[in-house]
Order: structure tokens, then sequence, then C-alpha cells
């Protein structure tokens, strides 16, 4: 068990919660304190999004990295994966990411970025914990050697640059009419003005960040307002990123919304077809639609499924030579050219086949039709109801009566004491009943 850091780094209610100026200064120290190799002088670049306690936390890490004597690069709003690419294009030793991802700005987390622009393995997230909870006082820099800060002008450019490279140079969008959606997010400056620079219509939303508005009523994680501004604007396609830009959600020409499922089904195809797919397949966690899966197999393609959690999903792409992943919630990685989901980057390479066919977003991005999929959460306070008698016999009867036409995921979440519980299948009837029934024998059995 983590004390600190769940499935995608630390997260928690910023200042008066779990996260705090505190908290982010040891996790500063001991970062730092790990990543001190070799005889150069060790430097960290630190991002983040546009939450208020952005402020507080960076200059408590800061803080943090300063007094064991790392250098600190200050780069501001930035998107997540950005802050990836830069950790190793300006060869950092440690990158930063402030944010707390699709979470309203109460909230408020820490991705760390190694060198080489991925994330932490849990090992070394492990060692960092025992680190933040032992006296690092003897560790301290002397006066001489204390870190200095630097904030870093024009990055904004580089990433632009960088997204645009996913690219082929010929390839502009002009007559493409798009409204991105940029949550009030880490997004809100270098997205419209990509698209922008790349010959699009661009009509920005979500780009007046306040500290407080955050992925309110908007981004991935409420694309109804998209939806309409879509539609009012008679766009031919609707981006909408989270607070971090690490996800993704498309809105076509209707106002209808496009999952990640969708998405990642079109960027298979499309770099099958290309010649780009690195193997026969791509890699998906266990949440992904059977419906997904089986359109893969029509195309002769496999689905390779993980935990939940982008990071299980890059691990399996790096160990197996997979160069397409993600999430169904927009999480899609795209490992030729990102060492992170990056929603802005997938956005370029939907609207480059949708630019290329000529088609409408609806055709484009509707390549099979979702299974019936139910969910329910059931919380409980203590114990392993999931090993009870009776929920085991529950879930093998329900395996059972499902016969091979759908499947069971039940899990214990990795950030909250709850049981998440999921079937899909072809008879939409017996999917909520089987859902029904395992969690009332969870619910019985947490009591």
């Amino acid at each position: 068990m983590r004390k600190y850091f769940g499935t995608d780094g630390i997260r928690g209610k910023a200042n008066n919660g779990k996260l705090n100026a505190d908290l982010a200064m040891r996790v500063g120290m001991a970062a730092g304190l790990m990543f001190q190799r070799g005889e150069h002088r060790h430097r960290v670049l630190i991002g983040k999004d546009t939450r208020l306690s952005g402020y507080l936390i960076e200059n408590a890490m800061t803080a943090g990295f300063l007094s064991v004597g790392l250098d600190v690069f200050l780069v501001g709003p930035m998107p997540t994966p950005a802050v990836a690419m830069l950790t190793r294009s300006m060869r950092a030793d440690l990158g930063v990411m402030i944010s707390a991802s699709h979470n309203a700005y109460e909230d408020n987390g820490i991705k760390l970025f190694g060198p080489d622009g991925y994330k932490l393995s849990d090992e070394i997230e492990i060692a960092i914990e025992e680190l933040i909870d032992s006296d690092m006082s003897k560790r301290l820099a002397k006066s001489a050697d204390v870190g200095r800060a630097k904030r870093i002008e024009g990055v904004h450019a580089r990433y632009i640059e960088f997204a645009k490279r996913t690219l082929p140079r010929n390839l502009e969008f002009d007559g493409l009419r798009v409204v991105v959606d940029c949550a009030n997010g880490a997004a809100y400056r270098v997205a419209p003005e990509a698209l922008w620079e790349l010959g699009a219509d661009v009509i920005a939303v979500g780009v007046e960040p306040d500290g407080l508005n955050i992925n309110k009523d908007c981004g991935s994680t409420s694309p109804e307002m998209l939806s309409r501004k879509v539609r009012e604007m008679r766009a031919d396609i609707g981006i909408a990123l989270d607070g971090d830009a690490d996800r993704l959600i498309i809105v076509d020409e209707k106002g209808h919304v496009v999952d990640g499922d969708q998405l990642m089904a079109v960027i298979a195809e499309s770099f099958k077809e290309d010649g780009r797919l690195s193997r026969d397949g791509i890699v998906a966690t266990v949440m992904s639609n059977l419906g997904l899966e089986r359109y893969l197999q029509s195309q002769g393609l496999s689905l390779a499924r993980t935990p939940v959690g982008d990071r299980y999903v890059l691990e399996h792409m790096r160990e197996h030579g997979f160069n397409v992943g993600g999430e169904a919630s927009g999480h899609i990685i795209l490992s030729d050219h990102t060492t992170t989901g990056d929603g802005f980057v997938a956005a370029l390479q939907i609207m480059a086949v949708v630019k290329r066919s000529g088609r409408p977003v609806s055709e484009v991005c509707r390549k099979f039709e979702p299974v019936a999929q139910v969910m329910r959460n059931v919380r409980y306070r203590s114990g392993k109801p999931l090993e009870a008698p009776a929920v085991v016999k529950t879930i093998d009867g329900a395996t059972q009566k499902l016969n091979g036409s759908g499947r069971l995921v039940i899990r214990p979440s990795g950030t909250e004491p709850v049981i998440r519980v999921m079937a899909e299948g072809d008879d939409p009837v017996l999917i909520e009943q089987l859902v029904d029934d395992i969690a009332g024998a969870v619910a019985d059995a947490a009591a």
C-alpha cells in the first residue's frame, strides 16, 4: 500500500487537505534527492495547470528542490505532455506537472517524470515515499550549493512546433471550422494558436482561466457546452481537452460526443493503412468497450488489455512494442511522438484523417456500435468484500449467464474505498440485472 502516490501521481484537496505546502516541499526534497545522479549540476522543470493552488504548490516544491541543491526551471501553465517533452528537450533530471487533471479547482496533484519524459515506476515512487517520511535535514545542500530558480520564456512556441511536426508538412486544415474547448486549463494558449497556424478556422472556448473555473462545465468531462457551440457555429468538429490536456473527447458536426474508444479505432485503422502501426494491434484498459475489441478483430488487429490507468497502458506498450494505446476516457498515447497521453496531438491525428478523407466527422469517427455497458460503484469502509463467499458465488453465476456474450470487470478503485462493478454485453436487460446482483452482493458483504 502506498501512502501518497495513486494511479497517477499524488492527488488531493489543496492546502487544507492532503496536498498542502508542507507535503509539496517534502516531495520536492525527496524527489530531488532521488534524482541526484552524476556530478553535473542537477535541474528540474516544473509546469502547472491554471488552478489557483498551483502558485502555492509550485513555490513549495521549488523551495524543496532548491534546498537539496537542484536548479529549477519554471515554465508556468503548460499541458502535461508538454512538460514531459520539455523535460527531455531541456535535459532536465526530473519533470514535474502540478495538476489534478479533470478534477475541480479545489483539488490539485503532482505528476513526476524522469529525464526520459516517462512517468516514474512504482518502485521509484515507493522509494520517494520512504524519503518523504524520513529525516532529510542532514542531506540539505550547503549554503553555497543551494539551487537557483529561473522562469523560462518561449516554451509555448516549442510545444506548438512539436505538435505540428506530428503531421506531414504538406497537411493543412484550411476549410475546417474547429471549436476547441481548453477547459480553462493548461492548453488555453497553445491549442488555439497551433490550430490557427495549421490553417483552421478556430473558435476557442474555455480559454479564460481565473484559477477557479478549470473544468467547470467545460472540457472533456463536460462536453455539453462544446456540443452546443459546434451546432451554433456550424463547425466541422469540436475538440474538448481536460485541465492538463492529456485527454481528448471529440464532438462531431451534429453535436454528438465521440469517446476515446472510437478515436483509438480511427487512429489504429489510419496507422495500419499508412504502414505506421508497429504491431498488429493496440493497447487499452479493461474498461474499453467490447465493441472496440470486436471491430479491431474484424480489421485483423488485436486489443491487449491492461489495468485502469494510462501508465499501465504505456508500460505494456513499451514492453511489447505497441505504438498506439489509450483509454475510453480519452487518454490516447501515440508513442512515436509522445511519452504520455497527449489530447491535442491525438486531436491532430483525427483531424488529419477527416481532412484527407473529405468525409464528415460523424462518418469518420463512428467505427463500431458499442455494446451495452453498465457500471455501479459500491462504497465500503474496510475489509475485502470481493473475497466474501456470497460475492464470489454471485460473480461466478454472472459469468455463466454471460456465456461468452459479454465481460465482467469487478475491481477496487485505486483512489477511494469503492468497488467498481462493470458488465457489458449484447443483452442490455441481462447486463443491467447482473450488475444489480453483483453490486447488491458486494454491498451486503461490505455492510
